[in-house]
């Protein structure tokens, strides 16, 4: 059956416009896919063709012969150009519109300088064929592996299409321009055939933008997916811990973080899968008190539905007592329509913070107590001068006025029990200043296992109870540098207090001497710098006497506290024992359970050798003297006794003249009895210009200065340098009550020649006088 021309044509132009407003409304909603917006233009093209050939049927003209034919090209070009748009491959509408004007071109001159026909239908042909060589050539080049189903279907109709093209521009030459056939039965059929093959192309079209729009759907939820997981483990990753619940106080994600705090495996977690149910744990105030339930984020977010930040909270899991504090934030995540599906619980773990927290008030606890102890030494430096010179007067007064008495009188016992008082006094000054540090140490290499043999003789002798005393030393323990007399105190106060600790009951007391290597877990942490090399010695005096409990070791190193009854104990041993510890540069440790017992570890660092810095200072000696001689050799003078009341007097055969200076009148009197009964002429003052003058008018008539050193005013040593100017060759001493390293270095600067503890300078002051006077002038 023969198609009718216009009826065809008709139904191809109604066919186009509504395949290009098809294609415009696709361009508008996807705009991002390209193609829709090309093709449409295409088939505009292709539609003002068409009638132009409409119009063709009534007469032949430029218009409707070269014109038409060129529309009918360009849509072919558009259409090649929407493809390459689609597949993201270069597109020039440049070139395009060139390429048209070239067809134009062409067209017309085979209208009007050559009228061919089959010349025009030839350059149809051929240009439709260049068309879909392009576009098979795009398709092999984006789809090699030809794996997409629709441009494989592009890319058979475009051969069909191809080969037809190629039919037409042959047939053209051998069928006459007049004959009827050509025009009546071949046009209509390839109108129909093109119209078919633009309605295939619009499926075809519409088949890409469709898998495009899948694509990009697939890759935009690939995309989420991605990120949604690259945000899974960024949190899961996280060192902040996340919780996410559900109103009913169920989980609906944890990252690892807070996995670990609650103690869950972490191994193969997923958080989009946590335990459904709700952590075991207990929330604690910062005070350590468990948290009420109206104050736990949860319930004040979903109370509230206000978001909370930097609250402190403990938290304790499973049966453990350890406790782990965090920094938490808290707020509410609500749906589209305002309602709450979860309470988002972060937090941020600050367990070492709270930690140096804690180590900070320590600090600051023992800072405090170091400002304590040095405030208490200043008050015991100065109750030491005044105290020390009335203790001296009364034990001198009293051990004169016993030697003016008969053996046999009653008074005598009243004059001991006086001097007997008045030196409980003295070591009652003395622990004041070995607590304040105010004592002057002579540090040398000690063997700690012979301190502690002698003091274990004493504690023996001191002690009544009936305690096995044992010690034990390991074999290789090296010296330490201590004062001997100072660290014998230590072990002693330690061995008194486990004597007490045993309560009469027949107990043990054992002395333990080990070494520790520097790398020793053992050893304190303080003290692993100070250890290096020589390692450490550890000394340990344990008791299993009663104990002390934690209100008493807290504050078992107080001054002046005591559990012993009033009168039985000064409080003072404890706080000793831990100012001359550190003054060596050691630590102490305690370890005490009541009912049990008390052990005391002591850690010292250990030496090899006797540093020069301390074998070349004239340090104090036992007696509390430093002795300088004039070739500038130190000479430490053999430790005097202390305990002898008695001072028999000397035989002096040729008076020397003593010099005597101190603000207090009550010593003043006391030492010019005591040198006149020895038979030494004795110039004592009060005021230190008028010792000056007195050397100034006679500068060789004096024997000995002894000056007290903290007076008002010119100190002992300031009137030593004055004294000295005058008469570099007159002996002086200075007498104190407290003697530290500073004094005594600057009284050897000033060529003092010894520095006398006040206390000690009673009973030992004929032997220091006898010792610094000049030598018997020559007759």
């Amino acid at each position: 059956m023969p198609f009718d021309l216009q009826t065809i044509l008709v139904l191809r132009l109604c066919v186009e416009l509504v395949v290009a407003g098809a294609f415009v409304v696709q361009a508008r909603r996807h705009p991002t896919v390209g193609g829709p917006g090309w093709w449409a233009a295409a088939v505009v093209f292709s539609t003002l063709g068409s009638l132009g050939f409409g119009l063709r049927i009534h007469s032949l003209n430029l218009l409707t012969v070269s014109v038409a034919n060129t529309l009918l090209c360009g849509a072919a070009l558009f259409a090649w150009l929407g493809l390459r748009s689609y597949l993201g491959l270069h597109r020039s509408l440049r070139w395009t519109v060139a390429g048209m004007l070239v067809i134009l071109l062409g067209q017309v001159l085979f209208y009007v300088v050559w009228d061919s026909a089959p010349a025009r239908q030839a350059l149809f042909a051929l240009t439709g064929v260049v068309v879909r060589i392009g576009t098979l050539r795009d398709i092999q080049t984006h789809d090699p592996q030809r794996r997409q189903p629709v441009l494989q279907f592009l890319r058979w109709l475009t051969w069909v299409e191809l080969v037809l093209l190629g039919f037409v521009g042959v047939a053209v030459w051998f069928v006459p321009d007049t004959s009827p056939a050509r025009f009546g039965a071949l046009v209509p059929s390839l109108l129909v055939f093109f119209m078919v093959d633009l309605l295939l192309r619009m499926v075809v079209s519409f088949a890409l933008v469709t898998a495009r729009l899948q694509q990009e759907s697939d890759r935009a939820r690939q995309l989420v997916l991605t990120r949604e997981t690259e945000s899974r483990a960024l949190v899961d990753n996280l060192s902040a811990g996340v919780m996410v619940f559900r109103p009913d106080q169920t989980l609906a994600t944890i990252n690892t973080a807070a996995r670990r705090l609650l103690g869950w495996s972490t191994s193969g977690a997923n958080s989009a899968m946590p335990e459904p149910q709700a952590p075991d744990w207990r929330l604690l105030r910062e005070d350590g008190r468990p948290l009420p339930r109206h104050e736990i984020p949860f319930e004040r977010v979903l109370a509230t539905g206000q978001p909370l930040s930097n609250i402190v909270i403990g938290v304790q899991t499973g049966a453990g007592d350890a406790v782990s504090w965090v920094l938490c934030n808290a707020y509410p995540e609500n749906d589209a329509l305002g309602g709450l599906r979860h309470v988002v619980f972060t937090f941020v773990d600050i367990t070492s913070l709270k930690l140096a927290q804690q180590q900070q008030q320590a600090l600051e606890h023992q800072l405090a107590q170091s400002h304590k102890m040095e405030a208490l030494g200043t008050l015991a430096g100065g109750v030491a001068h005044d105290f020390n010179n009335i203790l001296a007067a009364i034990l001198g007064n009293a051990d004169l006025a016993r030697q003016d008495l008969p053996p046999g009188a009653p008074a005598r016992e009243s004059l001991h029990e006086i001097s007997t008082a008045a030196r409980r006094g003295r070591e009652l000054v003395r622990q004041v200043q070995a607590f304040s540090r105010q004592q002057p140490m002579e540090r040398r290499p000690v063997q700690v296992a012979e301190v502690v043999a002698e003091s274990g003789r004493l504690l023996r002798a001191a002690t009544a109870s009936p305690f096995e005393l044992v010690q034990t030393c390991a074999d290789g323990v090296l010296p330490i540098l201590a004062d001997a007399t100072q660290l014998s105190q230590v072990l002693l106060n330690l061995g008194t207090n486990a004597a007490h600790a045993l309560e009469g009951r027949a107990g043990r007391i054992e002395y333990r001497i080990d070494a520790l290597a520097s790398e020793d877990p053992r050893l304190p942490a303080a003290m692993v710098q100070a250890c290096a090399g020589n390692g450490a010695v550890r000394v340990q005096v344990q008791d299993n006497g009663c104990g002390m409990d934690e209100a008493t070791r807290v504050r078992m190193f107080e001054p002046f506290f005591t559990t012993r009854v009033v009168g039985a104990g000064t409080g003072l041993g404890l706080p000793v024992v831990l100012g001359i510890v550190q003054a060596h540069g050691g630590a102490i440790e305690v370890d005490s359970e009541p009912g049990v017992g008390t052990t005391f570890t002591l850690y010292f660092p250990a030496v090899r050798a006797l540093p020069a810095a301390v074998a070349d200072t004239g340090l104090a000696s036992d007696a509390g003297t430093m002795v300088a001689n004039t070739s500038g050799n130190t000479e430490l003078p053999g430790p005097s006794s202390v305990e002898n009341p008695v001072m028999a007097p000397d035989a002096i055969t040729e008076p020397r003249h003593i010099l005597y200076l101190d603000d207090d009148d009550t010593l003043v009197f006391l030492v010019r009895r005591l040198l006149e009964r020895r038979g030494y002429k004795v110039t004592a003052v009060t005021d230190q210009s008028v010792a000056i003058e007195a050397v100034r008018s006679q500068p060789t008539g004096f024997d000995l200065l002894m000056t007290d050193y903290n007076m008002p005013g010119m100190s002992g040593l300031e009137v030593a340098r004055a004294v000295l100017a005058i008469n570099p060759d007159l002996p002086v001493a200075v007498a104190s009550g407290y003697i530290t390293d500073e004094l005594q270095a600057e009284a050897l600067a000033c060529g003092v020649r010894e520095v006398v503890f006040k206390t000690d300078a009673v009973d030992a002051f004929c032997e220091v006088v006898a010792r610094l006077v000049s030598p018997p002038r020559p007759a």
